[in-house]
C-alpha cells in the first residue's frame, strides 16, 4: 500500500482509527496506554512503518469497561464512556451485507478470541476484521488521499509489516474460523438400553460445526433433571460428584463430553447448553454519536439441545406352589427368590440385591388358602428362578436338598410373571409291619361303612357261638 505524504493526509491518518467496534467475550484486559484521551488501546500491537503502510494500532480498545475490536477501519476510535444500544446486523465499511462465510467467521473469531490476552492474537483478531470489512472492491480504494471514511485496509501490506507472531496468529485463526465457524449445532445422545433407578450409564453430548464435524474445547453445561451426574458413590468411592445435578465440561478433539447419569427418578432428562457462535454479528450503536458502532458479543447466542429417557417400570412375580396330584395351591412352602444362576440373589428396581436377614437370597412363603405369593418391584427385564428352599408339611418325603422344585422365567418391566412350583405329597404306607408278620393294609383314604342287616347278622353270631360253647361244655361234664 502505497501512502502520501501530504500533511493532510498524514494528519488523516494519525488521527482516524476504526468505526465499528466488536466487544470480546470477556471483561476487559489491561493494554498498552491510551493513545489519547478518548480512547484506551487494549491488546495488540501497533504494526506499519514509513513510509508505507503507516503505522496503526491492530489491536482491541477499552471501552465501557470491556475489550472491543474495531471493524471500520481508520474511522474515528470509540470513547471510553461511550453507552451503547442495540443495533443492526453489520455490514461492511462500504455499507453492503457481509458474505455469509465471512460474517460467521467474524462471530465465531469474537466469541473464541474477544477475550484474548496475548497480543499477537489480539493483532491478528484486529487485521482479520479490517480484512473483511474494509477490503478494497478495487484497487482505487487504496489511494491515500483519500479520506477517512472512504479508504479500504491493506491487508496484504499490514500483514507483511507485522511481527512473525501475529503473521503466525493470522494464519491459525483463519484456518480455526473456516473449520469451526457456525452455524454450530449440538445434541445430547442418550445410552442405549433400558435405564433403571439407581444404575449409572454413560450420556454422550456433542457440538458440530457448520460441516458437521466436532467442535473442541467447547465448555458444555449439562444439567440433570430426575438423576444425577457423575460416578455413583459406593462404599469405597464417595464420590463429591454423586450428588450433582449440574456440571461443566469441555469437547475433546471429536467434540463431545461424556457424563455418566444415574436416574433417580422415572423421566432422567439431559440437557445442555453452551454459547455458540451465532450466523451473522449484529452490531449496538452509541447512544451520543452516529460515527460509532460495535458488536455485542460477536453474534453469540445460546445452543441448548436434550436427552430423555423413561426408566425400566418394575416387574412382579406371582408364584403358585400347587399339589402335583389335585393341583390345588399348597401353603406353608419356603421358596427362594434367586437370579438365573437359581444361587444369587434377585435384583430389586433400586438396582440392589433382595437379600434376607442371612445374607442369603430373601425368602417367601405361599399363602395356606391360595399357594401363592407376589414379589413386586423387580428390576425389569431380569431372569427370575423360585427355588424351594424347604417343603410345606405333608410334602417332605420326595423333597430333595440338592435338587429342589424350581422354576424360572423372565419379568418383563411393568408386567406379571407367572411361575408354579409343584410337590408331590407324601405316600401312605402300604404296610405296618407287625412281628414278622405284616398286616396288609389299603394304599390311601380308607371308607368304612355298615348297613342294619350286616350289624344284625354280626349279632346272630355272636349268640350262636355262645350256644355252641355252652353245648361243648355239657357234654365234656357228663362223660
Amino acid at each position: 500500500m502505497t501512502w502520501s505524504t501530504h500533511p493532510r493526509a498524514v494528519r488523516r491518518a494519525l488521527t482516524a482509527l476504526a468505526g465499528a467496534a466488536l466487544l470480546g467475550v470477556l471483561s476487559v484486559t489491561a493494554g498498552a496506554p491510551a493513545a489519547s484521551a478518548a480512547s484506551q488501546e487494549g491488546v495488540g500491537h501497533r504494526v506499519g512503518a514509513e513510509p508505507a503502510p503507516r503505522p496503526v494500532w491492530l489491536g482491541s480498545y477499552v471501552v465501557g469497561g470491556q475489550q472491543v475490536f474495531c471493524v471500520s477501519f481508520r474511522l474515528r476510535a470509540p470513547d471510553t464512556g461511550e453507552q451503547y444500544r442495540p443495533g443492526d446486523e453489520l455490514l461492511t465499511k462500504w455499507g453492503t451485507k457481509l458474505p455469509a462465510d465471512q460474517a460467521a467467521n467474524i462471530s465465531y473469531l469474537l466469541m473464541r478470541y474477544g477475550g484474548t490476552k496475548d497480543a499477537d492474537e489480539a493483532t491478528a483478531l484486529a487485521h482479520l476484521l479490517h480484512s473483511w470489512t474494509a477490503a478494497p472492491r478495487t484497487p482505487a480504494d487504496l489511494n491515500p488521499d483519500l479520506p477517512s471514511d472512504k479508504i479500504a485496509y491493506d491487508a496484504p501490506g499490514y500483514l507483511k509489516a507485522m511481527g512473525k507472531g501475529s503473521a503466525d496468529a493470522v494464519e491459525r485463526l483463519t484456518t480455526d474460523a473456516e473449520t469451526n465457524r457456525g452455524p454450530w449445532t449440538a445434541s445430547v445422545t442418550a445410552p442405549k438400553g433400558d435405564q433403571h433407578l439407581g444404575e449409572a450409564a454413560e450420556w454422550t453430548a456433542t457440538v458440530k460445526n457448520a460441516r458437521g464435524q466436532g467442535v473442541p474445547d467447547v465448555a458444555v453445561k449439562l444439567t440433570a433433571t430426575d438423576g444425577t451426574l457423575g460416578e455413583p458413590a459406593t462404599a469405597g468411592n464417595a464420590s463429591p460428584q454423586a450428588a450433582a445435578k449440574g456440571v461443566t465440561l469441555k469437547t475433546g478433539a471429536d467434540g463431545t463430553v461424556k457424563v455418566k447419569l444415574t436416574p433417580d427418578g422415572e423421566r432422567p432428562k439431559l440437557v445442555a447448553s453452551l454459547s455458540a457462535p451465532a450466523a451473522r454479528p449484529y452490531v449496538r450503536v452509541p447512544v451520543d454519536t452516529a460515527a460509532q458502532r460495535v458488536v455485542s458479543t460477536g453474534g453469540e447466542q445460546e445452543l441448548t439441545a436434550q436427552g430423555v429417557v423413561q426408566v425400566a417400570k418394575p416387574g412382579k412375580v406371582q408364584v403358585t406352589k400347587t399339589d402335583a396330584n389335585t393341583g390345588k395351591g399348597v401353603g406353608g412352602a419356603v421358596l427362594r427368590i434367586t437370579g438365573a444362576d437359581k444361587t444369587s440373589a434377585a435384583t430389586g428396581n433400586d438396582g440392589k440385591p433382595l437379600l434376607g436377614a442371612d445374607g442369603k437370597p430373601a425368602v417367601v412363603t405361599t399363602d395356606g388358602a391360595t399357594g401363592g405369593v407376589v414379589v413386586e418391584n423387580l428390576r425389569a427385564p431380569q431372569e427370575i428362578c423360585v427355588v424351594e428352599a424347604s417343603p410345606p408339611p405333608g410334602y417332605t418325603n420326595a423333597y430333595d436338598p440338592e435338587n429342589p422344585p424350581s422354576a424360572c422365567g423372565t419379568v418383563k418391566p411393568g408386567e406379571t410373571l407367572a411361575l408354579t412350583v409343584t410337590n408331590k405329597p407324601n405316600e401312605v404306607p402300604r404296610a405296618i409291619p407287625a412281628g414278622d408278620a405284616p398286616v396288609a393294609m389299603m394304599r390311601g383314604s380308607v371308607e368304612t361303612s355298615y348297613s342294619g342287616l350286616g350289624l344284625a347278622g354280626i349279632g346272630l353270631l355272636v349268640v350262636l357261638g355262645a350256644g355252641l360253647a355252652g353245648f361243648a361244655a355239657r357234654r365234656a361234664s357228663r362223660r
